[in-house]
């Protein structure tokens, strides 16, 4: 089991294998389609980003409420493939993580190459464990998308798999 703190470094990426188990630490950031859609648009407008995506590991999450007692609600993954068409773009920007479900088009696995980053995949259906994971969260950008938004989260040892690696190595089709 590996640890990585974010924000990620080239160095702490380079070395992780397709199928090697993470634990991750420190502050990660939830986008999924309505917000991938509104930073894209941004970039190509030449306008600034809500977050520095310099080493950030961006989660494809939209957390539901958060019960009294807890920091936020279950948190579980969405599907990656729905934000394909925007990674690109956001990697080049210095994103180095993905962190979501399911396999990712072939244009990503290129750009995951080109930029030295990684796609991270945690389990489906856990959303309740995954929140236990979170330590603190709060919306940064977007409110008005609801689950949506762009939140900033806490984690602490949040486990992943490593499913496309630096070298494009894919757990969904090389393991």
């Amino acid at each position: 089991m590996k640890h990585l703190t974010t924000p990620l470094r080239e160095k702490d990426i380079v070395n992780l294998q397709i199928g090697e188990e993470v634990l991750i630490s420190g502050v990660i950031y939830t986008a999924r389609d309505m917000a991938h859609k509104r930073m894209y648009e941004a970039i190509l407008k030449g306008e600034e980003l809500p977050l520095n995506l310099s080493g950030q590991i961006l989660y494809y999450t939209g957390p539901s409420p958060s019960p009294p007692d807890r920091v936020i609600g279950s948190a579980g993954p969405t599907t990656s493939n729905r934000m394909d068409d925007y990674s690109e773009l956001l990697l080049a920007q210095g994103l180095k993580g993905m962190l979501g479900k399911g396999n990712r088009a072939e244009d990503v696995v290129k750009a995951i190459i080109k930029y030295q980053a990684i796609y991270l995949a945690t389990i489906g259906g856990a959303g309740a464990y995954l929140a236990k994971r979170i330590i603190a969260s709060s919306i940064i950008a977007y409110p008005e998308l609801g689950t949506e938004a762009i939140r900033r989260l806490e984690v602490e040892d949040f486990p992943a798999v490593v499913a496309i690696d630096v070298r494009g190595n894919n757990v969904y089709k090389d393991f």
